[in-house]
């Protein structure tokens, strides 16, 4: 019997209490897991839980005087607003899980080749400050712990949430061993760009066919350029059409077009990839949960081949 999909998810994702009008869809989490389970993309067998991430570790990357007034609710209201999130000890459980959970997804993508976080992808958050929904930047702790470990000498962070990664950049810049790159919307948030290591911009309206040429193109050349010994791949799927701060015009099938080659070309290069959900916002919550569910749908599709005599 095939193994199931390594996959990282703890409960209190989707446990936020927030404003009916706040745009941050926190219920995506619960139904993606429970839709995944239902459909049998992922298997309750294969389930990780993460714990809270450590002070130590969160000092590897973040400021400690912000870590600190952040966990213990003395954050400036103008930085908390910054967040995006109203301050509650709820977002502390939830933000500190969620950091620790794309860790763990490394260390699992490390172990068995390829490996789910059902959350994750804070690429605005930056050394002393958070912004734009992202509080700690997991992205950059996991390929720092990653390092850390000795398991690896070179991480790629793969970023293609509609988004530049500008916290990802700024954390960076200085790090030979952590390559980031973001193929993101020329003329979206954030207004003031950062440089990563590479920059795909791209601009409003792009379609499925130039998308897919970039991914296709970028990957490649930059695992031949760093060859890097881990992928964190950010799969935002605000790239949507339908996607409410998304300015690309991706279709359902491009989304998955968009996953199906990452993963397969990290897997023809014997990469180990670790893969995390990203941003997508929307008021309709099934197609959001569908639009997530292609990364599983790809992931599936080549796991399965990946086993297969």
């Amino acid at each position: 019997m095939l193994k199931a999909i390594p996959f990282v998810y703890h409960a209190s994702y989707s446990q936020l209490a927030l404003p009916r009008t706040h745009r941050f869809p926190t219920t995506k989490y619960q139904l993606l897991y429970q839709y995944a389970l239902e459909q049998q993309l992922l298997h309750a067998s294969a389930h990780h839980t993460p714990t809270p991430i450590s002070l130590e570790v969160l000092h590897r990357v973040h400021c400690p005087t912000y870590v600190s007034q952040f966990i213990n609710g003395s954050i400036e209201h103008k930085a908390q607003r910054r967040i995006g999130f109203p301050w509650s000890q709820d977002l502390v459980t939830r933000t500190l899980h969620a950091v620790n959970g794309t860790v763990l997804c490394s260390q699992l993508a490390l172990a068995y080749g390829f490996a789910v976080h059902l959350t994750g992808g804070y690429h605005h958050a930056h050394y002393d400050f958070g912004s734009g929904f992202c509080i700690f930047n997991d992205l950059v702790i996991a390929a720092t712990s990653a390092i850390d470990s000795g398991k690896v000498d070179k991480v790629l962070i793969f970023d293609c949430d509609v988004h530049q990664g500008d916290g990802t950049a700024t954390l960076t810049q200085n790090n030979p061993n952590i390559i980031s790159c973001s193929i993101h919307c020329a003329q979206n948030f954030p207004s003031r760009k950062q440089d990563s290591d590479h920059d795909i911009d791209l601009n409003k309206g792009c379609n499925d066919i130039d998308y897919i040429d970039h991914i296709q193109q970028i990957l490649p050349y930059l695992i031949r350029l760093h060859q890097p010994d881990l992928i964190i791949y950010d799969a935002g799927v605000d790239i949507h059409q339908d996607d409410d701060l998304g300015y690309f015009n991706i279709s359902t099938q491009g989304v998955l077009a968009r996953d199906t080659q990452v993963i397969s070309i990290a897997k023809s290069h014997n990469i180990p990839l670790a893969a995390v959900i990203g941003g997508g916002y929307s008021r309709n919550e099934a197609e959001l949960t569908h639009r997530h569910s292609q990364l599983l749908v790809a992931a599936n599709e080549l796991w399965i081949q990946q086993r297969e005599p």
